[in-house]
């Protein structure tokens, strides 16, 4: 499975908190709402620095529609680059269009795109120029590598940011200590 894999039907809210007087406040529960990653590039939060890396996306932007500005349903969670990408563009559904059988990300981290609306919102955003294909295609690869040598790696790459930093820690040693302990290692590295 790729860590890349966009959902096989379209995103349906778990989620319906109301009364915020900031939107900001529903951060959390966008957070959840979308896994943990970008609903535009499945960027994962594991996978850098939080802070900073992700934004609330008005999906139906407040400069042309003013009365959605404050509502949950409006709002998505995505990186810093795809919402500045986005800007104040009307794009289709990304929860409606970005799903498998629309998109399609292959090993060598380019995507294949099914549909019209799925080709305009990837062009859109830039999700298939060279800097997002080959930063898809390190991370495929290092889930793979991870994946050869021990589930905990796995773990820990593809792990929810709730998990705490003892068990985290915690399955890093593991990892790492299976990766030096692993007499074909080396060998398997060359081969990358």
């Amino acid at each position: 499975m790729s860590p890349f894999t966009y959902p096989a039907a379209p995103h349906v809210r778990r989620h319906g908190p109301q009364g915020y007087a900031d939107y900001a406040s529903y951060r959390p529960w966008l957070r959840d709402e979308f896994g943990f990653r970008c609903v535009y590039c499945s960027l994962r939060e594991q996978w850098g620095r939080t802070a900073g890396m992700f934004d609330l996306d008005h999906f139906l932007p407040t400069a042309h529609f003013p009365g959605e500005h404050g509502g949950y349903d409006n709002l998505l969670y995505c990186c810093a680059r795809c919402n500045t990408a986005k800007a104040d563009a009307v794009i289709p559904d990304p929860c409606q269009v970005l799903v498998s059988g629309e998109v399609e990300v292959h090993p060598d981290g380019t995507l294949e795109t099914h549909t019209p609306e799925a080709r305009r919102l990837v062009r859109k955003l830039t999700l298939d120029d060279q800097k997002a294909t080959e930063f898809r295609m390190l991370w495929i690869r290092i889930i793979a590598m991870a994946q050869l040598t021990t589930r905990h790696c796995t773990a820990d790459s593809w792990a929810f940011p709730t998990i705490s930093r003892t068990s985290r820690a915690s399955a890093r040693r593991a990892c790492w200590s299976a990766v030096s302990s692993n007499a074909n290692w080396g060998r398997r590295a060359e081969t990358y």
